[in-house]
């Protein structure tokens, strides 16, 4: 099965390297470019690609916005936004609006290329390097950041395993990376996955990473998460 991408940047340089470098894979297919959040907007819902990737600072609308009529307009399409520096303020308001992962610029060829699949897989592609700096930013308040609340209604009905698996990969680590680190099958970790989104109403993985910071869990000591 194709891939089917959509690249939207005002950057025409870096849309063109990013089309080539997509270009050679056998299994995925550029089908159109944008240079503002409109136009991205507009040619995502004329092509329904299975993923976008959208430049968090554009002309017309910003990603955040572009990302936000994207997930509405009921597209298959999940969005991966990309990003240049860690600190980006934007990135966070992506993902909330639904964004599937974000990735930074200067991000390998090949970690493009897995970010890709991953999100066209249902999976997040979350830049371990914004995910940390996202992470001080929520926490870096002046006080003690918040304790896992075994009562909050988002993690309560989860079991000690399905808060590792969560915890993993609200660092950012694929279900292969748990897997391994956890010592689990990778089907496993699939199972455990689509578990956490229903125990916790998230829509897709990245909200669930959202909610593994917003309740305290990625705060808790690591004693917090175990068993099975």
């Amino acid at each position: 099965m194709t891939i089917r991408v959509v690249i939207a940047d005002d950057d025409a340089l870096l849309r063109a390297g990013v089309a080539v470098v997509l270009g050679c894979e056998p299994d995925i297919e550029v089908v159109g470019e944008a240079g503002d959040g409109i136009a991205a907007v507009e040619l995502c819902r004329a092509v329904a690609p299975d993923v976008a990737l959208v430049d968090v600072r554009m002309p017309g609308i910003d990603g955040v916005e572009a990302t936000s009529r994207i997930v509405t307009a009921g597209l298959a399409t999940r969005v991966l936004v990309l990003t240049t520096f860690h600190h980006d303020e934007y990135v966070w308001g992506a993902l909330r609006t639904g964004a599937a992962g974000f990735l930074l610029k200067r991000a390998s060829p090949e970690r493009l290329v897995d970010a890709v699949r991953s999100v066209a897989a249902g999976e997040a592609a979350l830049d371990p390097a914004v995910t940390r700096d996202l992470v001080g930013r929520l926490l870096g308040t002046g006080t003690p950041p918040p304790r896992a609340d075994p009562d909050d209604p988002r993690l309560a009905a989860l079991t000690g395993r399905e808060r590792q698996v969560l915890r993993q990969a609200a660092e950012g680590r694929s279900n292969a990376q748990i897997a391994a680190l956890l010592v689990i099958a990778e089907s496993t970790v699939k199972t455990h996955m689509k578990r956490i989104l229903a125990k916790i109403d998230a829509r897709d993985r990245a909200q669930a990473v959202a909610i593994a910071y917003q309740s305290g869990l990625m705060a808790s000591g690591p004693g917090d998460a175990e068993g099975r």
